[in-house]
């Protein structure tokens, strides 16, 4: 018997923006909790661990001068590593993710995420869209050998207010596509 299919689903949210409450951080929820929905319907239970990347940024920064990894940041590692799907929550900042992000990925280095199944999320500080950054993303995935489902999430400024209904319902369409791509990938990762 496989005891995978008894215990629940560990999902791993890496969250790039600044803080609770901020656009990124409200992506990385709806994303999260739309991956928690795709696999309940599949009758699995997830388990959601965030990782906020801004309070690692001095570990990041000591681990990319000096080479010590602190607890903290092998704790974060760690939690990754051992999740079963991964969520990757960034702001776009000029064409480009966050910085932050691209530190963890650094420290990960090739092969620790060996077919993981990856859901990026993208939020845009404008309604312009930088085509090339989805692929910039699936390319730094691809050197730690994580799998990155097809439909990746972006959101902008007028997917937020509460006044733009065509576009949230664009956003939610969006993101329960990819939960549904990502759910599925947990599923076959886990087996």
């Amino acid at each position: 018997m496989n005891t995978a299919a008894w215990s629940p689903a560990s999902l791993a949210v890496l969250c790039a923006g600044v803080g609770y409450g901020r656009p990124t951080r409200l992506l990385a929820d709806r994303v999260a909790e739309a991956v928690c929905r795709s696999l309940a319907v599949g009758g699995a239970l997830a388990e959601v661990e965030v990782l906020e990347l801004h309070r690692l940024a001095a570990d990041l920064v000591q681990h990319s001068t000096h080479d010590r990894v602190s607890l903290d940041l092998r704790e974060a590692i760690a939690a990754v590593v051992a999740a079963d799907g991964l969520v990757v929550a960034t702001p776009v900042l000029a064409a480009s993710p966050s910085e932050v992000l691209d530190l963890f990925f650094a420290v990960l280095g090739d092969g620790v995420l060996s077919g993981m199944p990856v859901l990026l999320a993208l939020n845009s500080g404008s309604r312009w869209r930088p085509p090339d950054l989805a692929q910039a993303l699936r390319r730094r995935l691809a050197g730690v050998h994580a799998d990155p489902v097809p439909t990746v999430v972006v959101a902008d400024p007028a997917d937020w207010p509460a006044t733009a209904h065509s576009d949230a319902a664009r956003l939610r369409a969006c993101i329960d596509q990819a939960a549904a791509e990502l759910a599925v990938a947990m599923r076959s990762h886990r087996q």
